[in-house]
């Protein structure tokens, strides 16, 4: 079952809603016959049990019953947050079972479990989700690498301010009635990202196909520190057509044949401009180079100048 992008529910619904972190990691389901063995597949059904060797323990101390977990997979920063970009180096190593061991011991992956869809023989998705958690919780999941986080009933304003405040990624709010939808993207479950702003200053362009042909299909941002302007990402939505054109006549003024970035970035076909339009992106994160993830164009701030964001 996954989620639909949307809004955090307005107080007067919020009390039909549960309320629990969004993780960046790798969804999983996770199946525990009852015999001391486990498997584990990702969302398109891959077996991806090697991978995560010190999730094995799980199965030994579950018991005898068999169930079927759905979670997420996730590797921590020093925060105790999710952090994409660690996990990264633990994906894609199933087949490489004694390299996913080593990478164990210098990335420990961590399993986020948040419902339970079959147990002890019974098949739970037509249960209401209020129910299905109630009965995750009473199996009291909790070891060196796995554990079940908390999901709060109501009070959507009070968690997203502590969410935002944290710097976490974002809310999964789900109604308290819904049945599980294997497969379904539903609206009963929303995905409510925590989006941030940043001013950035554009470097260079790459043109836009099809429809966007003699237009901008994204442009290279970056941030001044010590100076100097250090690339921060590529943004490619966010704007209407008619914004696009309005910033392909800035970009065409603005056309220089030198890089103005630190470091020239890894981009094909890049067409460089003199550092001087500022604009103001969305962005979920930022990976450990800095770089922006998920930006989005938001506007252009004519009212700044590039050193106005040193």
């Amino acid at each position: 079952m996954l989620a639909s992008p949307g809004l955090l529910p307005s107080a007067a619904v919020e009390d039909l809603y549960a309320f629990e972190v969004k993780q960046d990691g790798q969804r999983a389901m996770i199946y525990l016959p009852g015999d001391g063995t486990i498997r584990v597949r990702a969302r398109g059904g891959t077996d991806i049990t090697a991978a995560y060797p010190e999730l094995r323990p799980l199965a030994e101390g579950f018991g005898g019953r068999p169930a079927v977990l759905d979670g997420e997979i996730v590797a921590l920063d020093e925060h105790s947050r999710s952090d994409f970009e660690r996990l990264q180096q633990r994906m894609g190593l199933a087949g490489s079972p004694a390299k996913a061991a080593r990478m164990a011991g210098r990335v420990p992956a961590h399993l986020m479990l948040f419902d339970v869809v079959h147990l002890g023989g019974q098949l739970l998705t037509k249960l209401p989700y209020a129910e299905r958690r109630g009965l995750l919780e009473n199996l009291q999941l909790a070891g060196p690498a796995w554990s079940t986080p908390a999901a709060i009933m109501g009070h959507g304003a009070q968690v997203w301010e502590m969410v935002h405040d944290a710097g976490l990624e974002g809310l999964i709010a789900k109604r308290v009635t819904s049945r599980y939808e294997a497969g379904v993207r539903s609206k009963s479950w929303v995905k409510i990202k925590v989006h941030r702003l940043a001013d950035v200053v554009i470097g260079g362009w790459v043109p836009g196909r099809g429809r966007l042909t003699g237009l901008p299909g994204a442009v290279l941002v970056g941030e001044r520190h010590d100076g100097r302007l250090h690339y921060a990402g590529s943004v490619g939505t966010g704007w209407s057509q008619a914004e696009r054109t309005r910033l392909a006549a800035l970009l065409k003024v603005a056309a220089s044949d030198a890089c103005p970035f630190a470091q020239v970035p890894p981009v094909t076909g890049a067409r460089w401009v003199l550092p001087r339009l500022v604009g103001e992106v969305r962005y979920t994160s930022r990976t450990r180079a800095g770089r922006l993830r998920h930006p989005s164009w938001h506007r252009l701030r004519p009212d700044l100048a590039p050193d106005d964001l040193t």
